[in-house]
């Protein structure tokens, strides 16, 4: 080979080094658990920033919004605070972590698993001596092997596993000075019994990992395929659109998403705990939404979405997110007096239904005030939410006549004025209604692959119970090496534990005790 040869191969096995040495440094740098912790506080940091700065897609984000001042609005519109899950930088801090929890794992799961594949079962004199919790004693009444058989049972007996084997030492002979004489080795056999329990803490980190990974998971399949969006439900309204808002800086866009279906509103029913009392959240015991869902491909479903009872159809899942507290009622009762023989009849209609009388006239429930009065343009109105003046507001039709607006009033009112005379040929009375809001609002989550379910119900309550495990549980080792020593039987007792110190010596202090009485030490 020449010089020349030899000098160009000597250089690219020097590059070919760097290389290497390049890409283990990156490897190392991007699974160190450094870096992982770091990445995991900042994680931590922008999700409290989107609890304590109220997001786009939650209610009340309106009035918040227009609480602030124009510079937060430009400054939180240009960081994406408003909507800071779908940010990319969010997205990558995610991704970014995930490499390294996976990189992390690949790097260290082997020496974990090598501690349930290839437990040390042996160990020599002087590693046992160094251990935490060691002691060794000398027994002349009973052999190795009869050593060995109670030792096996007292580890099993607190629930240990049991591993038993045999080596033989080689080691040198000693003079008559106590010297170790060079020119001659002896050899000894052990017995060699080590004793286990809750080895799979050892990887119980990377249980830890794979739970982690899943919340992740689900969080941003949920994030990147699916939405949020609230829908204002109000008695004979549909719609196959939803609304939802985006920013731009400090101006905020609406648009419309549209739904592969029509919802529409069929009956809203609130629960009261006192029905005397108003239809405040505090005054409820549950609400109940009937929705009916018009499908070109699967025709018509009807449901009902009530507080703790959501509904899911195609990936999209309803529940209940809040009443609007305006005094409504599901259904009315009417009293009516004929204006001709002065007989009265009692009739019941629900929200936006109708009844016929015996003689013809048809009665339509239009609505329902329950705060009557009269605005500024002299239309009728209500001066707040609660029960105060409830009327209701019906359209009568006589058999031959024309359609009639109809004010029926709760309490008392004198016949001299227009809302109040006789109409139809009756004189109208509301007795009683069934108290209930004027819309409900549902929450929309669109989640096609199920992604906040795998990450709440597989991959949350996973992790606590990871968690639960790793820092409740301990991989507690216990060796003992039991040899023939000039006519007598030589016993070493040590261990450790991974964690949980405490409760370890608790551990082998009691086997200890038990050993030194079973032995008559």
């Amino acid at each position: 080979m020449s010089t020349i040869e030899e000098t160009i191969r000597t250089e690219a096995a020097k590059t070919s080094v760097a290389k290497a040495g390049l890409l283990d440094r990156a490897v190392n740098f991007l699974s160190s658990v450094r870096l992982g912790i770091f990445l995991l506080v900042i994680l931590i940091v922008l999700s409290m920033i989107g609890m304590l700065i109220i997001q786009q897609n939650v209610q009340g984000f309106d009035s918040y919004y227009a609480s602030l001042t124009p510079a937060e609005k430009i400054v939180f519109g240009y960081l994406g605070f408003f909507d800071i899950y779908h940010t990319w930088y969010f997205n990558f801090l995610l991704l970014f972590l995930s490499l390294n929890i996976i990189l992390a794992s690949i790097d260290r799961f082997p020496s974990a698993w090598s501690y349930i594949r290839k437990p040390k079962t042996t160990a020599t004199e002087k590693w046992l001596l160094s251990r935490p919790l060691s002691s060794s004693f000398s027994i002349s009444a009973i052999t190795p092997e009869q050593a060995g058989a109670i030792i096996s049972e007292i580890f099993s007996k607190n629930k240990l596993e049991v591993i038993q084997t045999e080596t033989k030492v080689s080691e040198y002979a000693e003079n008559e000075r106590g010297e170790k004489d060079f020119s001659q080795t002896i050899t000894k056999r052990q017995i060699h019994i080590f004793g286990q329990k809750g080895k799979f803490n050892r990887i119980g980190a990377y249980i830890v990992h794979v739970f982690l990974l899943l919340l992740f998971l689900g969080h941003f399949v949920a994030l990147q395929t699916g939405f949020d969006a609230d829908v204002r439900m109000i008695p004979g309204n549909e719609s196959d659109k939803i609304q939802m808002i985006r920013f731009d800086l400090d101006k905020k866009e609406k648009f419309d998403v549209q739904l592969p279906f029509t919802i529409a509103c069929l009956d809203i029913e609130q629960k009261l705990i006192d029905p005397r009392g108003n239809i405040d959240v505090n005054n409820t015991l549950d609400w109940r939404t009937r929705i009916k869902i018009t499908d070109p491909e699967y025709g018509e479903t009807v449901a009902d979405v009530a507080l703790n009872r959501p509904f899911q159809y195609r990936g999209y899942r309803f529940f209940q997110a809040q009443t609007i507290p305006v005094g409504n009622a599901r259904t009315i009762t009417l009293q009516l007096t004929s204006q001709v023989d002065g007989t009265q009849q009692t009739v019941q209609i629900p929200r936006l239904g109708s009844a016929t009388l015996p003689d013809g006239t048809k009665i339509e429930y239009e609505d329902f005030l329950p705060d009557f009065v009269f605005n500024a343009e002299g239309k009728p109105d209500t001066k707040s939410g609660e029960y105060r003046n409830p009327v209701a507001l019906l359209g009568v039709t006589p058999p031959d006549g024309q359609r009639l607006r109809v004010f029926a009033f709760a309490g008392n009112i004198a016949e001299n004025i227009p809302v109040g005379a006789p109409k139809a040929g009756y004189k109208w009375r509301l007795t009683d209604y069934e108290k209930a809001p004027f819309a409900h609002v549902l929450s929309i989550k669109y989640d096609p692959y199920d992604g906040a379910f795998i990450a709440w119900y597989i991959g949350g309550f996973g992790l606590v119970g990871a968690l639960a495990f790793v820092f409740f549980t301990s991989h507690r080792r216990i060796w003992t090496i039991i040899e023939d020593d000039h006519g007598q039987t030589r016993l070493i007792i040590a261990g450790e534990a991974n964690r949980n110190q405490g409760g370890f010596e608790q551990l082998f202090s009691r086997i200890e005790n038990e050993l030194k009485k079973r032995l008559n030490i």
